[in-house]
């Protein structure tokens, strides 16, 4: 029998709160978390707001020691694989390390204490940079101080397709699971907001300059302007079944699906990403799942709040779904964009809707945009067959989607 993938723990950090309830609670009430920058200076970019995690003390999750070696965006993975690790009720330390792997995605890597090293070279009066420069910009730093902290030495990876790579991850998981390995950490976090990470995103032409933090990042909205930056994002504990059910262990959802292509070619100020290709993506996870288009209770999309993406992204929906597509709903604007973290939170999003049965409300638009003429779920409603399907694209190219079906309440999905 082929081995069935299923999450037990959720670990979430992100500007909706640090914990899954926390994240469940901002969903619920719908309450924007996006706000000034604070971890630098944003004051001479034109976007200055973006998402963070606020209050969030990395020295509750990780030694100086550790801290010290490592970015933030790396503490933030500490973070939220100690969560989820709780969650899951599995220990802090593996005692089958080689039935324990790692497979996160990453973006920008660690450009916040890259940023301070390089400032340092060329500013400083030292002229130096500290020994760890080299490994914590990495962008398979995460996996690897997660790896070795916990002593996870299965077949461990990075998967780097921006946004798109949260969903990766999770089905980079669910093939381990599938061919051997027991336990795998997946998800993402992210932290692209310092004044490098800012100009990099800022040439884009993708962010948004709203005065008003409030409005600022609109998906689908006739009002959109770009996106907001933020941190933060979730970490999974994927499982094989019958391990998890031999621990008696919750099961929050099983990965049933997913399907990944890429349109061949660059990001620029005049591309939409190719619809055909995500819609591709789409039907291929729906496919592999063995479920048709019209048994999918809810649809997260990538929402990326820029109108020639957010059209793109609307003719895919409906060249998969036809005049049946599925409620849409998406809280991107609650919390800002934290590329493959973002997408990793929009699972935490879909995995907690089938735990509390309920399907929240979409967090806009408020005038749907030309061309993005979706059903937005405008009320919580109950899913029905407990099949989410979660999409995201990647810049670049890379587009995503993943099946998750949810246990139900009655089977231990309740928190």
């Amino acid at each position: 029998m082929t081995a069935r993938a299923v999450v037990t723990g959720i670990g979430v950090v992100a500007p909706s709160g640090v914990g899954a309830d926390a994240h469940w609670q901002t969903v619920l009430t719908g309450t924007r978390r996006t706000g000034p920058i604070t971890l630098f200076d944003p004051s001479s970019y034109p976007t200055r707001f973006g998402g963070e995690v606020s209050g969030f003390d990395a020295g509750a999750y990780a030694d100086n020691r550790r801290l010290v070696q490592t970015d933030r965006w790396t503490h933030l993975g500490f973070a939220a694989t100690r969560l989820a690790l709780a969650d899951a009720g599995l220990p802090l330390r593996a005692p089958d390390p080689y039935g324990y792997a790692v497979a996160l995605a990453s973006s920008s890597g660690g450009n916040l204490f890259g940023q301070r090293e390089l400032q340092r070279l060329w500013g400083g009066s030292t002229r130096t940079v500290g020994a760890y420069q080299s490994i914590a910009w990495f962008y398979a730093a995460s996996v690897g101080q997660l790896s070795i902290h916990h002593q996870f030495k299965g077949p461990c990876g990075v998967l780097v397709s921006e946004t798109a790579g949260g969903l990766d991850s999770l089905a980079h998981a669910a093939r381990a699971v599938r061919r051997g390995t027991p336990v795998v950490i997946a998800g993402a976090t992210e932290c692209p907001l310092s004044p490098y990470a800012l100009a990099c995103q800022l040439a884009s032409g993708m962010l948004s300059e709203g005065a008003d933090p409030e409005r600022a990042y609109r998906p689908f909205d006739a009002a959109a302007s770009g996106y907001l930056p933020a941190e933060g994002g979730a970490v999974f504990v994927v499982e094989e079944l019958g391990h998890a059910l031999a621990r008696g262990a919750r099961i929050y959802g099983e990965v049933m699906g997913w399907g990944a292509t890429h349109d061949g070619a660059h990001t620029t100020a005049d591309t939409a990403g190719d619809p055909v290709q995500y819609a591709r993506a789409m039907r291929l996870a729906l496919d592999r799942a063995g479920v048709g288009a019209d048994a999918v209770d809810v649809v997260v999309p990538d929402a990326l709040g820029v109108p020639r993406y957010d059209r793109s992204e609307a003719i895919a929906l409906r060249a998969v779904f036809g005049d049946r597509l599925p409620p849409v709903t998406t809280q991107k604007s609650l919390t800002g964009r934290a590329h493959q973290g973002g997408a990793a939170l929009d699972v935490a999003t879909a995995l907690l809707a089938f735990a509390h049965d309920t399907l929240p409300a979409s967090a806009g638009p408020e005038e749907v945009a030309p061309g993005c003429e979706l059903d937005f779920l405008r009320e919580q409603r109950q899913p029905v067959n407990r099949l989410s399907l979660v999409c995201a694209r990647g810049f670049d190219g890379f587009n995503s989607a993943l099946v998750l079906l949810g246990a139900a309440p009655s089977d231990g999905g309740e928190q």
